[in-house]
């Protein structure tokens, strides 16, 4: 009994020894120092413009520049409005424009990758490839075919230019049918059409509830690729009242002394969206992208 009891402490104690000595040695903490100096690279900006917001133009220009909060944000969101007075609906149009955009994505590329995915069909693999291989062009590429459609559309100066054409994409439909393929079993489906269930129902009250994670990736993904749009509403606005809040933003870099604080306050009420969906939703971002690669 004794014997046994003085046994027990140290192979319950090798595990937590053994990760102290791991921890101990400096190899051991260079991903996470590589991670770490990655992440602050990219919160360096963020962290600037969001100090910037709260500064005058003098003293964002100051040398050194500030490097902590300030108290003329408010100021600065007058100027803005002052300069810009339509600022808020275009913020508005932005945010209208991202989620319609994101609702039809979500629709049109789920619809898609359940087709790819559950169906067979002549023709799937190479029509597949080719829809994969849109995704090997440049943007710049369909820049003019894509102004003169809107043209031939009568589409410029409207919202419809930047959603319709959103509204379904080949990353799209790739990530759910690699995600469908590996998340919904073929026989739950094939159990669901011997029920009676016709093909849309069984997308609808069978497929979409099974594939949440990858519908929250894609959904967060097309969200912020629409509402960030600036060459896409470059290219088909041209009258100012149908500016999005990038456009916006740009417009006051012109002539003349570039109000910088009153840019950076646009700059932060517009990505403060962005950065409350991404904190909401950036764990389903990263199962929805590791489960699509397990399978398929």
């Amino acid at each position: 009994m004794n014997a046994s009891t003085s046994l027990r402490p140290p192979v319950a104690l090798a595990p937590a020894r053994a990760r102290r000595r791991a921890w101990r040695n400096p190899v051991a903490w260079l991903p996470y120092a590589l991670v770490l100096f990655g992440a602050a690279i990219m919160l360096v900006p963020f962290y600037f413009m969001f100090v910037f917001a709260t500064h005058t133009n003098t003293e964002i220009l100051s040398v050194p520049p500030p490097l902590w909060f300030g108290d003329a944000f408010l100021d600065n969101v007058r100027a803005l409005v002052a300069e810009r007075p339509h600022f808020w609906r275009s913020l508005g149009l932005s945010l209208w424009i991202a989620g319609a955009a994101t609702v039809l994505n979500l629709f049109f590329c789920s619809l898609g990758g359940y087709g790819f995915a559950m169906y067979e069909f002549p023709g799937k693999n190479t029509l597949f490839g080719g829809l994969m291989a849109t995704m090997l062009l440049p943007a710049f590429v369909g820049m003019i075919p894509f102004v003169l459609l809107m043209k031939e559309l009568d589409w410029l100066n409207t919202t419809r230019a930047l959603i319709v054409p959103g509204a379904c994409s080949a990353f799209g439909v790739f990530l759910m049918r690699q995600y469908i393929g590996s998340a919904v079993p073929r026989e739950l489906v094939e159990a669901a059409r011997m029920d009676g269930c016709g093909e849309f129902g069984i997308y609808w009250r069978v497929v979409l509830p099974l594939i949440g994670p990858a519908m929250g990736t894609l959904g967060l993904v097309t969200f912020i690729g629409a509402y960030n749009n600036f060459v896409g509403a470059l290219l088909v606005m041209s009258d100012v009242d149908m500016f999005t809040a990038p456009l916006v933003l740009r417009s006051l870099q012109g002539t003349g002394q570039t109000p910088w604080g009153a840019i950076s306050a646009g700059s932060a009420i517009t990505v403060l969206p962005l950065l409350i969906l991404f904190v909401l939703y950036s764990r389903r971002l990263i199962e929805g992208l590791t489960a699509g690669a397990v399978k398929g």
